[in-house]
């Protein structure tokens, strides 16, 4: 205090704490906030200075120490949390599991279908188809979220149109055989066909030949059904193992280095796979050579069963 009104005498300039002492501040017993107001409050209208607002705006910025404790620092602001980092911007909600848990339960590890089984758990794949339809996929998922999405929707929407007429023989016996081309998939504000699904999206979109052995048309002939759910975890793991399968599978394709006798998919799709033996000897345990002769089989279109 007396070192505060020696400097107020000699006109020099006082830090912000003797400023407090000198116009009667006592930091020992009084909160300094309450001790500024009523200084603040009583001094005659001379004492308000630069100086005094000086101190008024320390003094909100800190607290004293209590009696026998250092001097606290001012808090700093709190660091800001960094948002989280998703795969993608706005994940999918669908969820795969309960398809994974019908696909289980009626699809054998050879691909064949329990149709009759099936359709007693219907309302379990109405279910699944009716998520699927009320959450279409988002420009903001990620390459293999959508393609599972799509891979999934064609599969599960055609095992819905087969339980839906079962019993029946062969999917080509509804609609004229054009069953592909009705447009009776609603996915968002959308309908869609099959051939929608596969020609419009799939292939265009991802360019990815491999789909042909993911996507199952309840033909006999069709690369089988896996009985799992894709999703983007298990995806590209997931195409190689069924492509390999297929091409090695002799129900299918039966492969010698003189004759190739494969699947009339390389032949529709032929386009999708480029060089065709080039493609086959990338999954093929029997290699083939430019002698090598490629006819296509006849397709069985008979129920997958």
């Amino acid at each position: 205090m007396v070192e505060a009104a020696k400097l107020a005498n000699l006109g020099q300039p006082m830090s912000a704490m003797q400023h407090f002492r000198f116009l009667g501040g006592n930091c020992c017993n009084e909160n300094p906030r309450t001790a500024f107001l009523r200084i603040f409050l009583t001094k005659k209208p001379p004492m308000l200075n630069m100086s005094l607002v000086s101190t008024l705006v320390f003094f909100l910025q800190i607290s004293l120490p209590a009696p026998g404790e250092g001097r606290q620092q001012p808090i700093a602001n709190p660091p800001i949390a960094n948002p989280p980092i998703h795969q993608s911007t706005n994940p999918p909600i669908t969820n795969h599991e309960s398809f994974d848990s019908i696909l289980q339960k009626h699809v054998s590890d050879a691909g064949k279908v329990n149709y009759k089984g099936l359709k007693t758990d219907k309302a379990a794949l109405d279910a699944y188809c009716k998520m699927l339809s009320e959450n279409p996929v988002e420009e903001s998922w990620t390459k293999e979220e959508k393609m599972a999405y799509w891979t999934n929707a064609y599969n599960a929407f055609t095992l819905k149109l087969i339980v839906d007429n079962y019993p029946t023989k062969s999917i080509l016996n509804f609609d004229g055989g054009k069953t592909w081309d009705v447009r009776r998939i609603k996915i968002g504000d959308k309908k869609y066909s099959l051939n929608n699904i596969e020609n419009d999206i799939l292939r265009p979109q991802f360019k990815d030949p491999r789909i042909h052995f993911a996507i199952n048309c309840a033909a006999k002939s069709c690369p089988p059904l896996w009985n799992h759910a894709y999703t983007a975890e298990n995806l590209e793991l997931a195409l190689e193992n069924r492509t390999r399968d297929f091409v090695n599978n002799s129900n299918y394709n039966t492969l010698s280095a003189s004759r190739a006798q494969v699947s009339k998919i390389f032949d529709w799709y032929g386009a999708d796979f480029g060089d065709l033996k080039k493609f086959l000897n990338q999954y093929s345990e029997t290699k083939l050579n430019n002698s090598t002769a490629v006819v296509f089989k006849e397709y069985n279109w008979d129920l997958n069963e």
